[in-house]
């Protein structure tokens, strides 16, 4: 393929940012479009065209103005995370929902056959059939909060575009990402990373769940580079119609999360980790299965993440704290 001219939406938010500095490190894009509403901040680069642009994606304006015909690869990062959906169902419809569909109906009408790369979540499954049971792509996602659900009415639409060959999906299903830097957002998740960036900050964090739950978590270096495989891969890769994938994690407890913690900062850091346990918060982190087998993932040359305590470093390497 010649070189890349890429769109990211959601591109202001943390996982945004990190794959615009990688796109920009790579050196094989022509043009970057850059658009969140807020608007996002470009990285640096040389020899890239990085245009940034503030609107909201359920305008038929704005899609037409940024969905053009040149596009090679668009990446869908835009959402209203797991907490806010829950507490907005409106909202959530409009974000996660309406500007989804709005943005998939426009390009397979301008741009018919555009690569498509749209994050998903494994929210989209609820409990798992049993305790320690590990989900694969085969198993039929009951979602247990809005948030799933509106993923997974999104999913549904562009493998049924891919499957009539209107555009060339790619679905990745994202664990918990963890350590976002940055203020916490709106997801139900967002506590995994506050327990590890404020502490090593020095400050204050609460703990909103109970320290035997689990997680399946990803580092977001490993995230970054799994979304430029998803990118690159040829569309004959995909096998048996589905254009889903579970990207491969790591399951940890709460507690082995806070030992990782003691690890990294010491007892001091642990210290300021205070249990304050939220009803809301915690029953939908219960309904996040925590135990995949990503063998699909795998075949498809997917990169596996490392280990919890090298998330902690990496972390500090590549955005530093006031402890370390």
């Amino acid at each position: 393929m010649s070189r890349m001219n890429i769109l990211i939406t959601g591109a202001g938010g943390f996982i945004g940012q990190a794959l615009a500095t990688a796109l920009a490190a790579e050196g094989k894009a022509n043009s970057l479009i850059l658009t969140d509403v807020v608007e996002p901040a470009a990285p640096h680069s040389a020899q890239l065209t990085i245009r940034c642009v503030q609107g909201d994606l359920t305008s038929q304006k704005l899609c037409d103005s940024l969905l053009t015909r040149d596009l090679t690869h668009v990446f869908l990062l835009h959402g209203i995370m797991s907490g806010a959906a829950e507490a907005n169902l409106e909202l959530g419809i409009k974000v996660n929902m309406d500007a989804t569909r709005t943005v998939l109906d426009t390009l397979r009408t301008v741009n018919p056959g555009v690569r498509v790369i749209f994050t998903s979540t494994t929210a989209v499954y609820g409990p798992p059939p049993s305790p320690g049971f590990s989900l694969t792509e085969a198993n039929a996602p009951c979602p247990g909060s809005s948030y799933g659900a509106q993923k997974l009415i999104s999913e549904t639409l562009l493998n049924d575009y891919s499957r009539r060959g209107l555009l060339d999906g790619r679905i990745v299903r994202l664990p918990t990402v963890l350590v976002r830097p940055g203020k916490p957002t709106g997801a139900a998740s967002s506590f995994a990373s506050s327990i590890f960036r404020e502490p090593l900050n020095g400050q204050k964090s609460t703990l909103p769940v109970s320290k035997d739950l689990s997680l399946w978590i990803c580092s977001p270096r490993t995230i970054v580079k799994n979304l430029l495989h998803a990118r690159d891969l040829p569309t004959e890769a995909y096998q048996g119609g589905s254009r889903v994938v579970n990207l491969p994690g790591v399951t940890v407890s709460i507690h082995e999360m806070l030992e990782a913690l003691k690890a990294i900062g010491g007892q001091e850091a642990f210290d300021l980790v205070k249990e304050q346990r939220d009803a809301p918060t915690e029953k939908i982190v219960e309904s996040w299965p925590a135990k995949y087998d990503t063998l699909k993932a795998k075949e498809l040359g997917f990169t596996e993440d490392g280990t919890l305590e090298q998330t902690l470093k990496d972390y500090v390497e590549d955005y530093g704290t006031n402890k370390l």
